[in-house]
């Protein structure tokens, strides 16, 4: 498979990699598009273009977003056998050979909107995600698609609606997860803070993380991949005061410092909602770090609102942020508004990107003479529970293993750590 996108289209190739085998098929190559930005589609092409090039004889199957916004394109490229849509994709059967490659159309790509139901998708014992396959942490999809319509975003488009895995159904994949010596779970999905917004009775993302921590006892930590700042409920704030194996970080979807940039962006929060909240988070609980999505250069963007972005870092003290610089999708709001002017976008992400690491610096350093437990990854680092990645010397043969560390200096990207026991 060749993915490109996000972590959720990364967890979905691993699930049709396993499918695939499972299936028999065999001289294929399956490309998981992106659609999030013009730049994405346009990379998503030349990565087909490349499958196509690099494996003359291969079965070359297209799938993912830009696939559902846009099948045709993608149908008319030389050497393309199949495009596939994004609900199609996760079926257990859908690349079974003797139906994939039936001589039926080419294109089979449903209306995205239509779908109404999830699957879970859960990977067998011998096929981890390739995220995990140092049996440290596991992502579990437990929603996908999106109900709101914000002005940058064609997302929806690709992946409908939102639908959610009930909590049922999470509890048992994430038994099966620790029972092959899984360590910690982030749950995932498109929007995951509009979980069992479907689902009878309407449940909030709070019920489910509580019935897992009840459920799976033996789950040492579990954690969300990100979440949107007008829907973190009464329960799952409770839970992120009260619950020591909920880790005490979240990556917010906050996207501009800017209150009228927000409201043309269409995210349903503002400014001060974003300091409102955090504040009340980082007082419930005090060790509490936080990430974000910080958009650079979005259409009308002043000088002075930019500068609210830069502020907001500090102010918030957010430690890790993904900065991405504004690129207009065909088909959105945005995209007909008007534009600033690319090399302006440009120094911005760069001054954002700064401020940033910045922040990160800083967080490093409040952290240095502390101890922690780290759940030790591939490649002789560790995740601490608020997110840091330290280096560990002598642990390149612990992965999956948590343990306890003592943090003594940091660089740019990461601590430094030594073990001082196994937890």
């Amino acid at each position: 498979t060749v993915t490109l996108g996000c972590r959720l289209n990364a967890y979905e190739s691993d699930m049709m990699a396993q499918n695939a085998e499972l299936s028999g098929l065999t001289d294929a190559v399956i490309i998981n598009s992106c659609a999030v930005t013009n730049e994405a589609v346009r990379a998503s092409r030349q990565a087909v273009r490349r499958a196509v090039k690099d494996n003359p004889d291969a079965k070359i199957i297209v799938t993912g977003c830009a696939a559902q916004v846009d099948p045709q394109a993608f149908a008319a490229i030389e050497g393309v056998t199949r495009v596939i849509g994004n609900d199609d994709k996760m079926g257990a059967q859908i690349f079974n050979p003797q139906t994939l490659f039936d001589g039926g159309e080419p294109i089979r790509v449903n209306d995205i909107m239509s779908v109404t139901e999830h699957a879970p998708q859960i990977l067998s014992g011998g096929n981890a995600p390739q995220q995990t396959q140092s049996r440290s942490r596991a992502f579990v999809q437990v929603q996908n698609g999106c109900d709101h319509r914000c002005t940058f975003c064609i997302i929806p488009y690709g992946r409908g609606n939102s639908r959610s895995v009930p909590a049922g159904e999470v509890v048992a994949h994430i038994r099966q997860l620790v029972a092959q010596g899984f360590k910690e779970v982030v749950l995932t999905g498109v929007d995951i803070s509009s979980w069992g917004g479907d689902l009878p009775g309407q449940p909030p993302l709070g019920d489910l993380v509580r019935r897992i921590l009840k459920l799976v006892p033996d789950l040492p930590r579990i954690r969300l991949s990100s979440i949107d700042l007008a829907e973190i409920d009464d329960v799952l704030m409770e839970l992120i005061q009260s619950e020591p194996r909920f880790c005490p970080y979240l990556h917010l979807s906050l996207q501009h410092g800017d209150s009228l940039i927000l409201k043309r962006m269409k995210r349903r929060h503002s400014r001060e909602d974003a300091l409102r909240l955090t504040a009340s988070l980082r007082e419930a609980r005090p060790d509490i770090t936080f990430g974000a999505d910080i958009i650079a250069g979005f259409p009308t963007e002043t000088d002075e609102q930019f500068k609210q972005s830069i502020s907001i870092l500090s102010e918030i003290n957010i430690a890790w942020a993904h900065i991405f610089p504004f690129s207009p999708k065909d088909g959105t709001p945005a995209a007909r508004m008007p534009q600033v002017d690319g090399r302006v976008i440009k120094a911005r992400a760069k001054e954002l990107r700064e401020a940033a690491a910045a922040q990160r610096m800083a967080h490093f350093k409040t952290r240095v003479g502390s101890s922690d437990s780290a759940l030790i990854e591939a490649g002789g680092m560790g995740r601490l529970p608020d997110f840091t990645l330290v280096k560990i010397a002598g642990s390149e043969d612990l992965a999956g293993q948590l343990c306890n560390v003592a943090l003594t200096g940091y660089d740019k990207e990461h601590m430094v750590g030594k073990i001082t026991q196994p937890v």
